[in-house]
């Protein structure tokens, strides 16, 4: 099959593409490859001309706490423009030319009030990176029957340099011999990104549509994370110490307290 997509170099992305391309041939959409999403007189006929089925969109601007920096700017900030704007863009080519689209999101569009969220349950975001993440979702939910959403969380891999995730930022700080501090009253679900191409792969190749969460299925706190990696690597676990939630994040973008969503991933993967 033939699949368009955004942020096929990113952390997620260009996993996925790693894992799938024996079964499927990719096209990226970005600035390398002369498409700048952002831009509808450049995206929408790129779009428009190509024969695949369908588009996986997993460009987002996801730095939380920058975000929320631009909640004053409102449509005017980069973080609406990519994660809103130009996802208007991309559905409106996607209907145009009868795609189906995979839009990625996340756990944070939940206010975290909850122990473990569904897919009936109804979004509360409250972070600006959250609120244009689910405004995102909501563009892409106007295809119907051909919107594929994806919930992910706290994604993670073997290696990527380009953009660490949190156990290599974690792994990185214990072998440089550095103390740190996680809170130990949050909860998240972290989720080994070949586990998010699997559920892809089966989700594409099924036609799926809807909103469906793929996650993990261990929910821990950011603290017993730490741990649990010092000791995979064979590192100080002396060097990680807890704190509160409140306080950790103290001055910081909102955040839910409880990022944890019922495993999805198990049945998608009997399917």
């Amino acid at each position: 099959m033939n699949i368009l997509g955004t942020g096929l170099s990113g952390l997620v992305g260009s996993r996925v593409v790693e894992l799938l391309s024996p079964m499927h041939s990719f096209e990226d959409l970005s600035l390398d490859t002369g498409v700048d999403i952002t831009k509808k007189d450049v995206v929408v006929p790129r779009i428009e001309k190509s024969n695949a089925q369908w588009l996986l969109h997993f460009a987002a601007k996801t730095d939380v706490d920058g975000a929320e920096r631009e909640r004053e700017q409102g449509v005017q900030g980069s973080s609406w423009v990519v994660n809103v704007q130009a996802t208007e863009y991309i559905v409106e080519a996607c209907r145009r030319s009868n795609k189906r689209l995979l839009y990625i999101s996340t756990d944070y569009v939940f206010d975290g009030t909850k122990e473990f969220y569904t897919e009936e349950d109804t979004p509360n975001p409250q972070g600006w990176y959250a609120v244009t993440k689910h405004e995102g979702e909501k563009r892409a939910a106007q295809l119907g029957d051909k919107s594929l959403i994806i919930r992910i969380a706290n994604p993670y891999r073997a290696h990527f340099a380009a953009k660490p995730d949190f156990v290599a930022k974690i792994r990185k700080k214990l072998e440089q011999g550095e103390s740190l501090t996680s809170p130990s009253d949050q909860l998240f679900v972290p989720t080994f990104i070949d586990d998010i191409a699997t559920a892809i792969e089966n989700l594409v190749t099924g036609q799926a549509t809807g909103v469906y969460h793929v996650v993990g299925s261990d929910a821990l706190s950011p603290y017993d994370a730490a741990r649990k990696i010092a000791r995979a690597y064979g590192l100080d676990e002396s060097l990680v110490s807890a704190t509160a939630f409140s306080t950790y994040f103290a001055g910081k973008a909102p955040r839910p307290l409880h990022a944890t969503f019922d495993e999805g991933l198990a049945e998608i993967k009997k399917q």
